[in-house]
């Protein structure tokens, strides 16, 4: 994605071809500065912190962190903590998990002397597919974005298609593209008319402070709303659907996203507006079934909200 004219990913490999570079997330909207991961406790710590989020980047982040760590010691025991350091990281998202199985199943039978060119291979690749996967989602949710604004026009005219996400499921939570706004992107660059209300989603502030520079920087219309005000939109016939991103689905198809997202697929139902899940499928985990019991939701400190 551009960022004032400039081509951006949210992960990429240093000029070095060791260091892993990254936007700190953190800075936004108010800054945009980059961040040089150098050890896997860099990689660690910009996870924790937020530097990066957003299930797939988080699953990427962590995949270079096991490079970082290999650079140092390309020994089975090296690996098996850095995977164990990056797993803790972050217990939500199931693409942190899914990218280090991946990781270590590929670096398991690979000679040590091997690994280290091996891994970043395999992390770029993690990346790529991810890039490729979330376009994907854009030219599907494109199509079913102008079917929406076809029927809409059919009724009231040319108004624009009226879009609300929940939290942030840009390319910003993604190595590009984004999830839950990868068709928005796409039916935007295609000439559909459209505005986005986006939750400033508590308590982090992500929809504020990412979502809408990151729609901002594209050129979509939008508007930044409290969180409770989506339902009273809905109510009045300004919103057209719902699309968010998630950070895990069960097998069931559960879906766990950012606190609050619940509430908003209620409001929808409620009003009989279409809800999307832009879902990429390593977010997708065959091992559980209940999205209520079976995933694990963190609670951060008290100190983000006071």
């Amino acid at each position: 994605m551009n960022v004032g004219g400039r081509a951006f990913r949210t992960i990429w490999e240093g000029g070095d071809g060791r260091t892993v570079e990254i936007i700190d997330q953190t800075r936004l909207p108010h800054e945009f500065v980059t961040v040089s991961l150098l050890t896997v406790d860099d990689a660690v710590h910009a996870i924790r912190s937020m530097q990066v989020r957003g299930a797939p980047l988080i699953g990427a982040t962590a995949a270079y962190g096991l490079c970082l760590a290999l650079c140092v010691d390309e020994s089975d025991e090296a690996l098996n903590t850095a995977f164990n350091a990056l797993l803790a990281s972050r217990p939500t998202a199931v693409n942190l998990r899914w990218a280090l199985e991946t990781m270590r199943g590929i670096l398991s039978g690979t000679p040590r002397r091997e690994r280290v060119a091996v891994a970043y291979k395999a992390a770029a690749k993690i990346a790529d597919n991810d890039v490729a996967s979330c376009r994907a989602i854009g030219e599907h949710g494109a199509k079913l974005f102008a079917d929406l604004a076809r029927e809409k026009k059919k009724l009231k005219g040319s108004e624009p298609l009226n879009i609300l996400t929940h939290c942030n499921a840009g390319w910003l939570a993604t190595v590009d593209y984004g999830t839950a706004l990868a068709p928005v992107y796409t039916a935007f660059d295609a000439g559909l008319a459209m505005h986005v209300w986006v939750d400033e989603t508590r308590p982090r502030n992500q929809g504020a402070s990412l979502t809408a520079w990151e729609l901002g920087q594209h050129g979509v219309e939008h508007t930044v709303i409290v969180d409770n005000v989506g339902g009273h939109l809905m109510q009045h016939g300004m919103v057209d659907l719902c699309i968010t991103g998630t950070d895990r689905t069960t097998y069931t198809g559960d879906v766990c996203n950012k606190i609050g997202t619940y509430l908003k697929a209620l409001a929808a139902h409620d009003n009989g507006l279409p809800f999307y899940v832009g879902l990429p499928s390593p977010t997708i985990d065959w091992t559980v079934s209940d999205g209520i019991r079976d995933i694990p939701i963190e609670e951060r400190e008290k100190t983000e909200v006071t």
